[in-house]
């Protein structure tokens, strides 16, 4: 039965969307229904109908879109001091129903309208900062709205939008994100993957360069050339096995992988990467091992350790992409495997990693044919700070 367009129900939806919209993260985004929001619910002295009110709120919540959340039940306590308060859970179900047009749609439009008519009437004007293809540009900002100039004057984004035609025409090089802090307020990552606006407004490739990967190894402490390349995900694991050298490791090149920074391509080039040597005293032919192995291929077995779960099997295989022999650490990951198998580790739910999506193959043959298997017959993960070096040495 479809939710009926009460005025109480429609102007509750309003509110509650208007504030997620002011949130600027519109997930579980809650609306107190207080005397100044739900009037209705405060100044019934009839219980028949404060009930009435009660169950349009049922309507509402049956829907899914929003939740009713109260506190604990106490005694004698009414409804209405319980703390009662909507929380959103489909803010476009809603704003559907509730035939609510989000601020941010309305600004865009009026946007893309005033680029439309500003670019036309500089169309021959001498020295125009008009696009070459302007309907180009405004299809991309209808797909792709930039949406931190939302809170600007329309005119005041459109001359942060000529600013950065003209930055693109000058042939300046610049980092990426001085770039963007140079055209728009200060905000220096609205230009992050934004690579089709740049050549739409006609940046020439590799004008603006992203900044370069820091990588910290940590060398091994005897003084020979190191053997393994051991990618290790997290930064608490990765000092710990650095200052606790086991002979499992004793000789490997440690690796900060830092999440997915492993799996970036300008890893591989020596303006895209920055590597930093842990060890202060290192030897300079230590360093130019790194480079070695990183900048000229040498030959050297890559391994991988991150949380075992679904997220860490992604980062391995992104990792294969650029290091395509790279295969999961067995001794590390056999350890966690192990605490696993004992009933350790958490649901996805209790470490917010339920929305973590099984990758199916990573192309690693232990990850593939053993730790997914063992994830999805168990369902649960394993953080990797529970890997314990002086267990392992």
């Amino acid at each position: 039965m479809p939710l009926p367009a009460h005025p109480f129900l429609q102007r509750l939806a309003k509110a509650l969307l208007q504030r997620a919209e002011r949130s600027g993260s519109p997930a579980r985004v809650r609306l107190p229904l207080d005397r100044k929001c739900a009037p209705e619910l405060y100044a019934q002295t009839d219980a028949e109908q404060l009930q009435r009110w009660l169950m349009l709120l049922d309507d509402l919540c049956a829907t899914g879109w929003v939740a009713l959340l109260l506190n604990p039940p106490r005694d004698f306590a009414a409804f209405t001091e319980r703390n009662p308060r909507l929380e959103l859970r489909d803010f476009d179900a809603l704003a559907a129903w509730a035939g609510y047009r989000p601020q941010a749609l309305r600004w865009q439009r009026q946007w893309l309208e005033h680029l439309a008519a500003h670019w036309a009437a500089h169309w021959a004007a001498p020295g125009s900062l008009v696009p070459c293809e302007p309907q180009a540009v405004l299809d991309y900002l209808a797909r792709s709205p930039l949406a931190c100039v939302e809170d600007l004057p329309l005119a005041e984004a459109t001359r942060s939008l000529d600013a950065l035609r003209a930055l693109c025409l000058s042939g300046r090089t610049l980092p990426l994100r001085e770039a963007s802090a140079q055209v728009f307020q200060g905000r220096s990552k609205v230009l992050d993957s934004r690579e089709e606006l740049l050549r739409l407004m006609g940046a020439a490739p590799g004008q603006f360069q992203e900044a370069p990967i820091q990588l910290l190894v940590a060398l091994p402490d005897v003084d020979r050339p190191f053997g393994e390349v051991l990618f290790i995900e997290n930064l608490v694991t990765f000092e710990r096995m650095a200052e606790r050298r086991a002979p499992a490791w004793a000789a490997s090149l440690l690796v900060y992988a830092a999440g997915f920074k492993g799996s970036a391509r300008r890893l591989r080039s020596r303006a895209g990467c920055r590597p930093y040597v842990r060890t202060p005293t290192a030897a300079t032919a230590g360093v130019q091992q790194v480079e070695e192995w990183l900048f000229a291929d040498a030959a050297r077995p890559v391994r991988f350790f991150g949380d075992l779960d679904y997220a860490g099997m992604q980062i391995l295989a992104s990792l294969r992409d650029v290091f395509p022999h790279a295969q999961a650490w067995a001794q590390g990951y056999g350890a966690l495997a192990g605490l696993l198998e004992r009933g350790g580790g958490h649901l996805p739910a209790h470490a917010g990693k339920e929305l973590q999506t099984d990758p199916g193959q990573t192309g690693c043959c232990h990850a593939d044919a053993y730790l997914l298997p063992l994830m999805r017959r168990h369902g649960r993960f394993i953080d990797q700070e529970a890997f314990d070096p002086d267990a392992a040495a």
